[in-house]
């Protein structure tokens, strides 16, 4: 879609040449989303494709997604033997509903910052405990959490004017077993859920997330794999039907009953 407002498209090769932010700007990556309707309150954008951030980076810390990193580059990516995670990234990206155009132009931050329920690309950094930096417009940078950043249906923490630099993913975490469900009411519509169970290689640590189901990523954690009485009360304690997200994708009664199917099946998966 043409956006008849922007009368200004910035190309900045370095931070410091990002200056006069105003109410009217808006960080451009991939452009899925904001380009797909009107935007009437945008008037210059600022493309982050000039910044030549690195897409994937392999640390001995972990893995940093940059927030311009295209799907399909993660999707790509294959990473160190020990990390036994990396498959998880792409059933996540499978659970997205997007034509080879948007698999090779929308970004792994773009996602994030739209801040959906069912956001694959949250579901997955959550639950690899991923934890962005960000940078705001003054001051230094911050650090959140991913399962922290996202607050709610299309609501996050960001500040006006903030921007996603990247997400880090711990190698403590890329290196444990996962198990992941994800449910449609239809065969090719939007995930009414989509949880993720997360362990480490002794059975210690077990972390499930749930995500599409509620407004924001839930996470319970255990010190090693619950039983199934004890993965379903926590469950029930820490997500009441009114704390789950009802939509035309799903009914909260109808997600409360996949969550509970669906994450004992991971437990027996990863137990």
């Amino acid at each position: 879609m043409n956006l008849s407002t922007i009368v200004e498209v910035r190309r900045p090769m370095s931070l410091g040449e990002i200056q006069g932010w105003h109410d009217g700007c808006s960080w451009l990556a991939g452009g899925t989303w904001l380009f797909s309707e009107p935007q009437p309150a945008v008037n210059t954008l600022i493309d982050l494709d000039s910044l030549g951030w690195t897409p994937l980076a392999v640390t001995e810390a972990g893995l940093d997604i940059a927030a311009t990193c295209r799907v399909a580059e993660l999707q790509a990516f294959e990473g160190p033997p020990a990390w036994r995670a990396v498959p998880l990234f792409r059933q996540c990206i499978d659970a997205f509903l997007m034509s080879f155009k948007i698999w090779n132009a929308a970004t792994i931050g773009g996602n994030i910052c739209m801040s959906l329920p069912a956001g694959a690309m949250i579901s997955l950094t959550a639950a690899l405990e991923g934890v962005c930096t960000l940078w705001p417009r003054e001051g230094a940078p911050r650090e959140v959490p991913v399962v922290d950043l996202v607050t709610g249906n299309h609501a996050n923490t960001l500040r006006p004017g903030e921007l996603l630099r990247n997400i880090r993913l711990p190698a403590s975490a890329l290196a444990k077993r996962t198990a992941m469900r994800q449910v449609s009411l239809t065969k090719l519509g939007r995930s009414a859920a989509l949880i993720i169970a997360t362990v480490g290689e002794d059975g210690a640590d077990f972390l499930l997330t749930v995500s599409a189901a509620t407004p924001r990523p839930v996470q319970l954690r255990f010190s090693a794999c619950p039983s199934a009485d004890a993965l379903r009360g926590a469950l029930d304690e820490r997500l009441p039907l009114h704390a789950y997200f009802d939509d035309v994708h799903g009914s909260a009664p109808y997600k409360q009953h996949v969550t509970r199917y669906l994450a004992e099946q991971i437990r027996l998966e990863l137990a």
